[in-house]
């Protein structure tokens, strides 16, 4: 029989809403099977719920990516192509490859998920994002029944984005597994971002190697955001805005210490976390919900909060972003009814 329960340890805010049924998908064939019997049911694929947002009980399946596997597939000199089944969590893979001297995820430590979900999202992180290093993605496709394979191009990503989530694609595809490829020898390694040249220098490491760059990660994500088992939270809740120069320029005339990340000539990243401080959001209590007080990105489950009350306090901090600073905050959670 399947497995019925609440769905609050399968999100990580921790919101106590419930499924008709959940279903641990372990293999293709099991997911082709279901499939197959189940074609009108509505379904939900879940990793481990950590870009979620539920606002209601989920009238549908539940479907638990948990298929399991990692392998190197080619050898290329001082680079190797890895195959990692999408159901292996992504700070384990990153754990894994620093371990064995693996070079080019090391950046995306600690971001919670699993693998298969960390190209919908194309996840990012210190400079870095997934699209740097993959290859393939394999997927199962529920409008045809069947397994296709997308190249790195086909993906189509973009800042938080790829192919995988246009609204056409909405709940179109199983991600099985995909193709990264890291260095073994000769990294290149990104430590452009200043906490993390500080966080070395202070402890004296001048010539890092991935598993130094992952351990600064990590301890620099782990004083900003907080644990998901203590407080419930998605990590970053907005998408950081990107605006032209000529409206960076008029902001910052209003707010010379703004912090900022050069895109193009035309185009520049305003850290949203600032701009929702500055607002005055930061550490503050709404009912059931809040903004976490050491990270304004981060919007947090205090107690019993419904998936509502989080976004009422989402929607009320992007419309105050747009009334100070005329920007449109775009949320990186996803919303489920």
């Amino acid at each position: 029989m399947p497995e019925k329960a609440s769905l609050k340890k399968y999100n990580s805010f921790g919101i106590d809403v419930k499924a008709d049924e959940i279903i641990r998908i372990k293999d293709l064939n099991q997911l082709r099977n279901w499939h197959l019997k189940n074609r009108d049911k509505k379904f939900l694929v879940l990793g481990e719920g950590s870009n979620v947002l539920f606002l209601s009980d989920f009238k549908g399946t539940i479907l638990l990516n948990e298929i399991q596997g990692k392998e190197i597939i080619e050898e290329k000199g001082d680079r190797i192509v890895l195959h990692v089944k999408g159901g292996e969590k992504w700070h384990d893979l990153v754990m894994w490859a620093v371990e064995n001297n693996y070079g080019g995820i090391e950046n995306l430590a600690l971001i919670p998920g699993k693998t298969g979900t960390a190209p919908i999202q194309n996840i990012g992180a210190y400079g870095v994002e997934i699209k740097d290093v993959i290859n393939k993605v394999y997927a199962y496709d529920f409008k045809t029944g069947e397994e296709v394979v997308f190249s790195k191009d086909d993906c189509r990503f973009g800042y938080r984005d790829s192919i995988f989530k246009k609204p056409e694609n909405k709940n179109r595809y199983f991600i099985t597994g995909i193709d990264i490829e890291v260095s073994r020898a000769n990294h290149k390694l990104n430590t452009s971002y200043g906490a993390i040249t500080k966080l070395l220098n202070e402890k004296g490491i001048h010539t890092p190697k991935p598993k130094d760059i992952a351990e600064a990660v990590i301890e620099i994500r782990r004083t900003k955001l907080p644990d998901p088992q203590q407080i419930g939270n998605a990590g970053s809740f907005f998408k950081n805005p990107i605006v032209s120069k000529e409206k960076f320029e008029a902001i910052r005339k209003l707010y010379p210490d703004m912090p900022y990340y050069k895109i193009d000539a035309r185009h520049i990243k305003i850290p949203a976390g600032w701009l929702i401080e500055k607002a005055g959001f930061k550490g503050k209590r709404f009912g059931n919900t809040g903004v976490h007080d050491k990270q304004a990105l981060v919007l947090i489950n205090l107690g019993n909060a419904s998936g509502k009350e989080v976004k009422n306090l989402a929607e009320k901090i992007i419309a105050e972003i747009n009334k100070k600073f005329g920007i449109q905050l775009q949320p990186e959670v996803n919303f489920i009814e």
